[in-house]
């Protein structure tokens, strides 16, 4: 059986035998891409782009193959995910992104290139930006619930002993 277009993505994009040199460049190509098609959607934030992935390709100016990873990395972000796993190059697919989702998602994959595009300025505010970017942020963040139990603090057991005279012995 074939490869979708997916896989044959995947193969390059995250191949074990490229060269790490050779992989790098790759991926710096493929993030100017990326970046430009970003800066196109995000200058009209409201307009739904649908169309094939060989259309869009064509589109945005860019491979096939740039555009099957673009999807790729948007579609967590969209309204309705595409089914990228099985399309073919004539797959209709939409664009229609959440805004903050997408904005979230890219910080979240720590693309500075992306989320400080200047597009972002006329879609939140400042203020907006900021506030998202914590809440991603803190949804990341774990925090150790449990108190910290010191020698003379009251054993969590419920004994009534303190902590250091029961089961802070042995500790």
């Amino acid at each position: 059986m074939a490869k979708t277009i997916m896989e044959q993505w995947r193969d390059v994009a995250y191949s074990a035998q490229t060269d790490k040199g050779t992989l790098q460049r790759f991926w710096t190509e493929y993030f100017t891409v990326e970046k430009g098609v970003y800066e196109k959607l995000l200058s009209n934030p409201d307009e739904v782009v649908k169309g094939s992935v060989k259309e869009l390709a064509e589109k945005f100016n860019i491979s096939l193959m740039h555009m099957v990873g673009f999807l790729d990395g948007i579609n967590d972000s969209l309204n309705e995910a595409n089914p990228i796993e099985e399309m073919d190059e004539n797959t209709v697919v939409s664009l229609e992104y959440d805004k903050p989702l997408l904005y979230k998602n890219m910080v979240a994959a720590q693309a500075d290139w992306l989320y400080n595009l200047e597009q972002w300025d006329s879609i939140f505010t400042q203020e907006e930006k900021e506030a998202l970017y914590k809440e991603q942020k803190r949804s990341t963040t774990i925090v150790n619930e449990t108190p910290k139990v010191y020698p003379n603090d009251p054993c969590p057991c419920g004994s009534g002993k303190k902590y250091k005279k029961c089961c802070g012995k042995n500790a």
